[in-house]
């Protein structure tokens, strides 16, 4: 048993200071007088001094092979390309001819001159083929030797759903959209399974360090099969929510897999779809085209009817969908799409699931009710709005009113959960608070305007979506979520309280212990 006492407790009253653990879970909370009368010989106790206790958090989408693989790429999130291709031109120098250099993280509409080309990555790596993803994972930017291995020429036509970027003669200038990356991706050689697993368990290691103690995964199958692994071995200490791609449903069905079936720490979730690409690279389905680009409306990759069709296997088996929806017009589809897949549960008598969508990220005003109306969950990323917001007023102009509407959706009754889309973004759940709080940059000077302040949210909504309500969508409410007495101990101890700083500080925020099943998995003094 462990005691902790002298403490402030998340959604707990002032009286309640203290409590105490014990076989995994939260066994008492009370006053320190009564839970330190809980003390015999052998129990252990921590004198918290003040300091605040939240629940674990939890990211509700995020890609954990991506991140543990992101953690050793070239770091491509830079002001200019010149810096980048400098960024990768020195880990060419560090790598031997032949093998790939893969990096992560630009965004062209930061750098002067829009995107680069091969050429530009061919004069630093002529021997080295060259991928870095974007941002948004929906684009990526190669260098020749890379089009070369992977057999993309002037001839080769665009994949279903991608874009080979081409220059006015018909060449392809090295920059590939949505689908078409994996005409590359499918090339480059997998990872070892140890090193897959190594690349997990120094992901989980960081998101612990966040105070992040469970997670919505969206990578495919050869995560799953490490994850098992590493859950089977006792190593897996993150709580994992799978999600299944829909490419797979099939082959879950028929090996009769349920949606909730697993551990308490790897279980099924949803099944992915894709609606449409992203704003950084332009490719989100739009009912009107971008601003300044009248030819342009993003990609729809997905029809209602398609959802149905899907949605109907899905629902069967107890599968939850989540559908990625950026767009005004891929939103608007799924909602149409969701709404006959209620009306199929509903005539065949089936329970209502916890379908989502994620991003959600714009909305045209007279669709702000559906998704409350159709009981679809909102699985969000507030801390892209530090990347969007300059995009967006560019690319959307005043549509961009309705761009992470946090509060429409609330005022709406509609469920939002949050997340980061790592390694899109970074998973620090405090950075994605204090976006969906404030709606500005961590480094906003004071005065400085929220961007659409009609849209901020309470700091107390803002940590239920990385708290309770993600415990309610994956049906973990009785276990995780909040600090109450049968529940597991998830926890983490903050050196700050968030409450009693200024709200544009809470990025700020660390955790200095996280606890996991009533261990502790960080110790900043450790």
């Amino acid at each position: 048993m462990l005691l902790l006492y002298n403490g402030r407790l998340h959604g707990c009253s002032p009286d309640q200071t203290a409590l105490a653990i014990d076989h995994q879970r939260i066994t008492a909370i009370g006053s320190d007088a009564e839970i330190l009368h809980l003390s015999a010989p052998g129990v252990a106790q921590l004198d918290l001094d003040g300091r605040y206790v939240m629940p674990g958090l939890t990211d509700s989408h995020i890609h954990l092979e991506l991140y543990g693989l992101s953690l050793g790429l070239v770091d491509c999130a830079t002001p200019t390309r010149e810096e980048c291709l400098v960024r990768v031109k020195t880990r060419v120098q560090e790598t031997s001819p032949g093998e790939w250099i893969r990096g992560h993280g630009w965004n062209q509409n930061f750098w002067p001159g829009d995107f680069g080309t091969a050429t530009d990555l061919d004069r630093i790596a002529p021997h080295h083929p060259v991928y870095l993803t974007d941002m948004s994972l929906h684009s990526a930017w190669a260098n020749s030797l890379a089009l070369q291995h992977a057999s993309i020429n002037g001839n080769t036509p665009d994949p279903d759903g991608g874009i080979i970027q081409r220059d006015a003669a018909g060449k392809p200038t090295g920059i590939l959209f949505e689908n078409a990356v994996n005409l590359i991706e499918k090339i480059i050689p997998p990872l070892s399974s140890p090193r897959l697993k190594q690349n997990l368990l120094a992901a989980q290691q960081k998101l612990h360090q966040f105070g992040i103690t469970a997670v919505h995964d969206f990578d495919r199958v050869p995560c799953f099969t490490a994850l098992q692994e590493l859950d089977q071995a006792g190593e897996l200490t993150l709580r994992v929510i799978k999600g299944l791609p829909v490419e797979q449903l099939q082959e879950a069905v028929s090996v009769g897999l349920k949606g909730g079936f697993g551990s308490f720490h790897l279980r099924i979730g949803t099944v992915k779809m894709f609606a449409d690409g992203a704003l950084g690279p332009q490719t989100a389905a739009m009912l009107m085209p971008y601003e300044g680009d009248d030819t342009n409306r993003g990609t729809l990759l997905l029809k209602a009817e398609e959802i149905l069709e899907k949605g109907r296997l899905a629902s069967r088996n107890g599968l939850p969908l989540a559908v990625h929806a950026i767009g005004d017009l891929a939103t608007q589809e799924v909602l149409e799409g969701f709404a006959m897949l209620r009306a199929f549960e509903k005539e065949h008598d089936l329970p209502r699931l916890h379908h989502r969508i994620e991003h959600m990220q714009l909305l045209s005003p007279q669709n702000l009710e559906k998704a409350a109306r159709l009981g679809i969950w909102a699985s969000m990323q507030p801390v892209h709005l530090y990347q969007d917001m300059t995009t967006a007023d560019r690319k959307w102009g005043s549509r961009a009113r309705y761009a992470y509407p946090f509060q429409s959706l609330l005022s709406q009754n509609t469920q939002l959960v949050f997340g980061s889309d790592a390694p899109v973004e970074c998973p620090n759940p405090f950075w994605g608070i204090h976006a969906a709080v404030n709606r500005m940059n961590r480094n906003a000077q004071n005065g400085q305007t929220p961007w659409y302040p009609e849209e901020c949210i309470s700091l107390d909504d803002a940590i239920k979506g990385y708290t309770i309500n993600p415990a309610i969508q994956t049906g973990w409410q009785e276990d995780l979520g909040s600090l109450e007495a049968g529940k597991l101990a998830d926890l983490l101890v903050l050196e700050q309280d968030p409450f009693s700083i200024p709200p544009c500080d809470v990025y700020s925020v660390k955790p200095g212990m996280v606890m996991v099943d009533g261990t502790w998995v960080y110790r900043a003094d450790q």
